[in-house]
């Protein structure tokens, strides 16, 4: 590599406005990511322990519950990632363990694992859901601070003067600025998170608190993809129409009116 290049690039990165690791030391590489989304996990086990008082839940019944949910959606996602990579594993088995694998059917499985594990401990669905869901935006929250710092989540180009660099930056260098929209989902779901927080201490139903949670986020998250950066597969004829982040809002939306338009008795005794 060229020292203009070398030049070149060192400008790129000193320019621009993501920071994805905390401590870089030789090998020793510390990932804002990683580090953020580990925090956002406490603060939101931390605060279940308030919502599940809010509902009248035991706290601890329903912090074993949250650790149940996000063991088996690390575990699914690490099985079926080797059983789709057999042979990939075999031969790099660290390596592919670092891939991230959360995948629609690894969460699918979790939900499936989760509902299981509600019915055994003799939790109701809806006051359990209704208690996680301001915690499950503020973990929303912290992710998203983390897909700032990395520049993971990417948004369209503008001029307004809060827009960021994210490389890769073509050289000579580009000025581009795009959308923080990874920042604009944190704002938004910090504030969903003290939304949810007063509507769970005055919720007049089971079920109310998660079909805010449901309808908000979705609207959200169907908003921001009009500032982000398009889903970069579209052969289907599906996500020609919109891209899966939309199609996902819509449905985290539908779900929200189901619960709110079925008696809710019915949706409780569901599990």
């Amino acid at each position: 590599m060229s020292h203009a290049v070398e030049g070149s690039l060192y400008f790129v990165f000193a320019n621009s406005d993501v920071h994805p690791y905390l401590l870089h030391s030789g090998h020793l590489l510390l990932p804002t990511f990683g580090v953020l989304a580990a925090l956002g996990l406490m603060a939101a086990l931390t605060l279940s322990l308030r919502t599940a008082a809010l509902v009248g839940l035991n706290p601890d019944s329903l912090w074993n519950a949250a650790l149940f949910t996000l063991l088996s959606a690390f575990a699914l996602s690490r099985i079926l990632l080797i059983a789709t990579n057999l042979h990939n594993f075999l031969a790099y088995p660290i390596l592919l363990l670092t891939v991230p694998s959360l995948t629609s059917t690894g969460i699918l499985l979790t939900l499936l694992a989760t509902l299981i594990y509600l019915r055994i401990r003799n939790l109701p669905l809806l006051d359990t859901l209704d208690a996680w869901s301001p915690p499950a935006a503020l973990i929303w929250a912290f992710l998203a601070l983390g897909h700032f710092a990395e520049g993971s989540d990417a948004g369209l180009p503008t001029t307004l003067p809060w827009g960021i660099h994210i490389p890769p930056i073509r050289i000579p260098p580009d000025h581009t600025r795009l959308h923080p929209v990874a920042l604009y989902a944190a704002i938004a779901a910090a504030i969903l998170t003290l939304l949810l927080l007063r509507q769970l201490k005055h919720r007049r139903q089971p079920g109310d608190t998660v079909a805010l949670a449901l309808a908000s986020a979705g609207t959200l998250q169907f908003l921001l993809t009009f500032v982000r950066q398009p889903y970069p597969y579209t052969s289907s004829a599906t996500y020609i129409l919109l891209d899966p982040i939309q199609w996902i809002a819509l449905g985290m939306i539908v779900v929200a009116a189901i619960i709110l338009l079925l008696p809710r008795k019915l949706v409780t005794h569901a599990v």
